[in-house]
């Protein structure tokens, strides 16, 4: 009777025991202070205004103010360490994009674990990334893109917001779907290389369509296709990739948030409920519609489970498109 007695007796303890911290934490009245949100991408990136979107948004809601700090640089992987090896208490979360699951595979090695030190609250938002040229180019459609990079092999280069990153993954589907060869060109971010393709230097980039669509619209710079498998509300009249002659060459670009992985699970369904809430009032949807984006959300263990299956396609695709991971 008193082994049984002790043995119950520590069951209840080891089970207080993995409660505490979300007791701790919903104690603690969370939010009480201000949150800061990185995104591991240069500001005016589509990351960064769909980041800050949802922080004002969010800050209204839970009474404190989301604090947007960008981390741009490496591919999104010097704002993903800072998230990595923050304080799991709920006031260091991620904004981030696809990115995330492609640079397990882009990278040699990486000062963290892309599974096992995040957790995922949701993704936001998946958009899709146009492929956008100058029309100094006096190229028209994706047809005269390719036909001209077949011409002169090697020749052709395209912009990317980073080695590894989401649009650079986008571009070398596009080129092995189409079979031509063409040069990336990696910048920190969406604005770097919009300015590029503006100026002609680069040739075309697969941006999403928050950065370009004033340029797009203004026919500074002319959309040939957007990448995902159905056209984008945005741009009704830009064909896919696929509509446009080059099947198989289609690109889930979303955009999530994450936390540290030990972060109490009571803090990441809070932050979950705080997106959903977020996305569904009308000052959001009004923005996204003028992205180009539409709202997407998922449990976090879903969305746990979804980044892991995406990093093994990707996987999959670096190796098919030959790409030598970064040292």
């Amino acid at each position: 009777m008193k082994q049984l007695v002790r043995t119950t007796a520590l069951a209840t303890l080891t089970c207080l025991a993995a409660l505490m911290p979300s007791l701790a934490s919903a104690q603690n009245g969370y939010p009480n202070k201000p949150i800061r949100v990185i995104v591991p991408f240069a500001a005016g990136s589509t990351t960064d205004i769909i980041a800050r979107a949802i922080a004002d948004k969010m800050g209204q809601s839970m009474g404190q103010t989301l604090v947007v700090d960008n981390r741009g640089g490496a591919s999104g992987t010097i704002g993903q360490q800072a998230v990595a090896t923050a304080a799991p208490d709920g006031y260091t979360i991620m904004i981030h994009s696809s990115s995330h699951t492609v640079s397990p595979s882009t990278f040699a090695k990486l000062p963290f674990d892309t599974v096992n030190d995040f957790a995922g609250v949701t993704p936001i938002s998946s958009l899709p990334n146009a492929l956008v040229i100058s029309p100094a180019k006096g190229i028209r459609t994706l047809q005269e893109l390719v036909a001209a990079a077949k011409a002169k092999p090697g020749t052709i280069n395209f912009a990317s917001a980073g080695q590894g990153s989401a649009t650079h993954l986008n571009a070398e589907k596009f080129k092995l779907a189409a079979k031509i060869d063409a040069t990336n060109i990696p910048f920190k971010g969406s604005a770097e290389a919009v300015t590029e393709v503006l100026s002609g230097r680069v040739d075309y980039y697969f941006s999403p369509i928050a950065p370009v669509i004033g340029q797009i619209k203004d026919g500074q710079l002319l959309a040939l296709a957007v990448g995902s498998p159905k056209r984008a509300a945005a741009l009704p009249d830009v064909p896919t990739t696929t509509e446009a002659g080059v099947p198989g060459s289609e690109f889930n670009f979303w955009i999530g948030m994450m936390a540290p992985a030990k972060t109490p699970r009571d803090i990441v369904n809070r932050l979950n409920e705080e997106v959903v809430k977020a996305l569904a009032s009308p000052e959001v949807k009004e923005r996204f519609l003028k992205l180009g984006a539409d709202a997407w959300t998922l449990k976090p263990e879903q969305f746990d489970a979804y980044i892991k299956d995406e990093i093994k396609s990707n996987a999959t695709l670096v190796k098919a498109a030959g790409l030598t991971p970064a040292q």
